[in-house]
């Protein structure tokens, strides 16, 4: 199967999306070899950015959600048909700003699909504006002088909220990005993956990543208070090392619709049928 569509891709060069398509398409193709899914089974949702495109560029089902409602639209898909692979990619202000509070929401309830945060930490769709987590000093189109306030830690508000798989990725590590986000589309339950990744074009931090960066060992992911330390380890805007991996998993009661998700399929048509005739 051709798991890349004929699109022209529009992302700069050296843009780190590419980097999470390939692991994606990686992923996808690894379980349809290794776990016996089917590639329709698949669904993957995107909002508004840079990084939404990937559902123009995979060749699986997809849905283009409005900004900051990707967590929404997917964990929809997953309560109609919990058969399916559901993945929702987001951008940093996709998910950071208009969507912060589907966020908390999606992790409190362990909805069981994945969350894929392309965090370039700028705005870059709309060339160049600070986001959640800019860096304090920050300079673009809005901020000429420089950002005055501190970005906050979206590692530590996944944890806090209850996300039962939390990890953090980085785009110029790729064979750690496809291992972390397969891990994460078999987990059962909500998964947060922070991918941190460049904007080739207004914030490129690759000098500053590559010096930082650094996998976890020896971590124990099944302990909330030492994932919280490694995840405080780095603020965002200074250059403390930052911890790369799975910081938290463990399993906990999902999110779900039991009433349909017992029915065979014809019967589901006909409870649906009768709720909106109902309504009428």
């Amino acid at each position: 199967m051709t798991w890349i569509t004929g699109a022209q891709n529009t992302w700069c060069p050296g843009c780190g999306n590419f980097a999470v398509q390939h692991a994606l398409k990686d992923v996808f193709a690894g379980l349809v070899a290794d776990e016996d899914q089917r590639p329709e089974e698949f669904v993957l949702v995107s909002g508004i950015g840079c990084h939404a495109k990937i559902a123009d560029y995979l060749a699986v089902n997809s849905f283009y959600a409005i900004h900051g409602r990707t967590l929404p639209v997917a964990a929809g898909i997953k309560l109609a048909d919990p058969s399916l692979t559901v993945v929702a990619c987001a951008g940093d202000g996709d998910a950071y700003a208009e969507g912060l509070g589907h966020l908390v929401f999606a992790a409190k309830r362990n909805t069981d699909i994945t969350a894929v945060v392309h965090d370039n930490r700028v705005y870059g769709l709309t060339t160049g504006q600070y986001t959640p987590t800019s860096y304090t000093g920050f300079k673009g189109r809005s901020t000429p002088a420089g950002v005055k306030e501190r970005p906050f830690n979206p590692v530590e508000l996944a944890l806090a909220s209850g996300a039962t798989f939390v990890a953090r990725v980085y785009t110029r590590r790729l064979d750690h990005l496809r291992e972390v986000l397969r891990r994460a589309v078999l987990h059962r339950g909500f998964s947060f993956v922070e991918v941190l990744q460049v904007c080739a074009t207004y914030n490129n931090l690759t000098a500053a990543y590559n010096n930082q960066v650094y996998e976890l060992e020896g971590h124990d992911t099944t302990d909330l208070t030492a994932a919280l330390e490694r995840a405080r380890e780095w603020d965002y805007s200074d250059g403390a090392p930052i911890a790369l991996g799975v910081f938290y998993e463990i399993e906990r009661e999902r999110e779900a619709w039991p009433p349909m998700g017992r029915l065979p399929d014809h019967r589901r048509r006909e409870v649906i049928r009768e709720v909106l005739e109902g309504r009428r």
